[in-house]
């Protein structure tokens, strides 16, 4: 490891353990970061990740636990203080995505897309924010989507938990700015993950066509991203949303 530029520094990582999410978790611990892997359900994969991290001479922990649950959200956040220390830097990666008509969806559908994406959100920000706001020191990335910035009509419960995440980052960013806290959202087009495929293979093929640079994205690149908003790299930027989608969506300047 030649970059440490996360180095002492605590990250918890949410859905850390697969696609974004695992690849955040690489790349910052490759930087010198003591990364908690959160994960809800799959240990095995999350097992794997802290091995691979810990393999490269990283240091690495898995944290079981449901964002959507407020008392699991404050054990996530307790469990990597433990094991680190406070947590300085927070990933929120954990989300779902349910396909359905706009005619089709229901209650259940909608609230429990909105309880992982949108209040799973607030769930692990307020977790961290009040010791990031005492020791006047806190990243936070937060992980939307181009269907928060698009009409589609076969996401409406995730597109507005999605664009609610933009909403929520302006206005936390801009609270805590005098905090030195930093709060930055990012919208992955689509991306190479096993939450690419709750669409089905002739979507990706639409997506893909209308994409001017011609392809899927890579965990990676977003990772990339990530990395940068998290670094003294992009210091003066909070509160700021930023679209990596091969220039399928592009916002105005």
């Amino acid at each position: 490891m030649t970059d440490q530029a996360f180095a002492d520094r605590t990250i918890l990582i949410t859905g850390g353990s697969r696609g974004i999410g695992k690849a955040a978790s690489l790349r910052l611990a490759a930087e010198g970061a003591r990364v908690a892997v959160n994960y809800v359900s799959n240990a095995a994969k999350a097992t794997e990740t802290v091995a691979e991290i810990e393999s490269a001479g990283g240091t690495a922990l898995a944290v079981q636990g449901d964002v959507a649950i407020p008392a699991d959200a404050a054990d996530i956040a307790q469990k990597t203080r433990d094991a680190f220390g406070p947590v300085d830097m927070l990933v929120h990666s954990a989300g779902i995505s349910i396909v359905e008509h706009a005619t089709d969806v229901t209650w259940d559908t909608w609230r429990k897309t909105m309880d992982v994406n949108l209040d799973g959100t607030f769930n692990m920000v307020y977790a961290v924010k009040d010791e990031m706001i005492q020791r006047e020191f806190g990243r936070v990335v937060l992980l939307s989507s181009i269907a928060a910035l698009r009409e589609r009509e076969n996401q409406v419960h995730y597109s507005a938990s999605k664009a609610a995440v933009i909403a929520m980052t302006r206005c936390m960013a801009q609270g805590w700015a005098r905090h030195n806290i930093r709060i930055n959202c990012i919208c992955p087009g689509l991306i190479e993950t096993d939450m690419a495929y709750t669409l089905p293979p002739e979507v990706h093929e639409t997506i893909v066509n209308a994409t001017p640079m011609g392809r899927k994205g890579e965990p990676h690149e977003i990772a990339s991203v990530i990395r940068f908003l998290l670094s003294d790299e992009s210091s003066f930027m909070t509160g700021q949303t930023v679209v990596v989608s091969g220039g399928r969506v592009m916002l105005p300047g």
